[in-house]
């Protein structure tokens, strides 16, 4: 009997390190981290991130290194690959920001030539990753443009940082509460001003035209989350009402 239990024991054991290393960026981890070193504030960012007490947290370094060890492959379903992507980008956005803080932008650490977006981030499962990459070659790829709330690249007019990691199991649900507050949000999301005739937008809607454009376009994916009265009013005067685009504040969210 103990030879048996300790054949299935040394059986076990490789598969038991399999499993631990299948497990990569800690959420548990990641979602303590965020609540200790942000908080939501009322100003035009929405979450402020503590970019300096990220910066020299052993937890962060954790939170950062276990991202490293993943293996994107792993992910099998579509709503994994989209919480694990979304992740990985807000992950690699902030480690940015806190590696090289202080800054007044994200834009800074790059150059006219090199921009940040081109810049590795960081590396995950022995590949550096670019915020261009995760998001074009990963996220985009997905074809759910509702991402554009989720993923924040650590400025003021950015969609507010979620203060929780995104998790598969409820992604559809977190990413329809995050599109809705961020078209809700008049002063960096939508702003419907029927009056004037007019149609303020991020201009979130004009650099990912396309990503709309195959739900609808942007005015279809928008009306989906306004109240009803706005709704109804956009859809009878959608084509004689005038759209522009709202300033981005590209300071950062710290």
């Amino acid at each position: 009997m103990t030879r048996a239990l300790a054949l299935v024991l040394l059986l076990a054991c490789p598969a038991l390190r399999d499993a631990r290393a299948a497990d990569c960026l800690d959420l548990g981890l990641y979602g303590s981290v965020l609540q200790a070193h942000t908080r939501s504030v009322a100003d035009l960012a929405g979450t402020r991130v503590d970019y300096a007490a990220l910066r020299i947290s052993p937890q962060w370094a954790d939170v950062r290194n276990s991202l490293a060890l993943c293996d994107p492959a792993k992910f099998a379903t579509r709503e994994e690959r989209l919480a694990f992507w979304i992740n990985a980008y807000n992950v690699l956005a902030i480690d940015l920001v806190a590696t090289h803080w202080p800054v007044a932008s994200i834009r800074d650490i790059g150059s006219f030539f090199f921009p940040v977006w081109t810049k590795t981030a960081g590396q995950i499962h022995g590949k550096p990753y670019t915020l261009r990459q995760v998001e074009d070659q990963e996220l985009r790829a997905l074809g759910d443009p509702r991402i554009h709330a989720a993923i924040v690249c650590a400025s003021v007019s950015c969609p507010a940082l979620a203060r929780e990691p995104y998790q598969a199991a409820d992604i559809d649900a977190e990413l329809d509460r995050a599109f809705a507050r961020f078209v809700a949000n008049r002063e960096k999301g939508v702003a419907l001003d029927r009056g004037a005739s007019t149609l303020r937008l991020s201009r979130i809607f004009k650099w990912f035209a396309e990503d709309f454009e195959k739900q609808g376009g942007t005015l279809a994916m928008i009306s989906r989350y306004l109240d009803a009265d706005d709704r109804a009013w956009l859809e009878r005067h959608a084509a004689t009402t005038r759209r522009e685009y709202l300033p981005y504040d590209w300071r950062v969210n710290g």
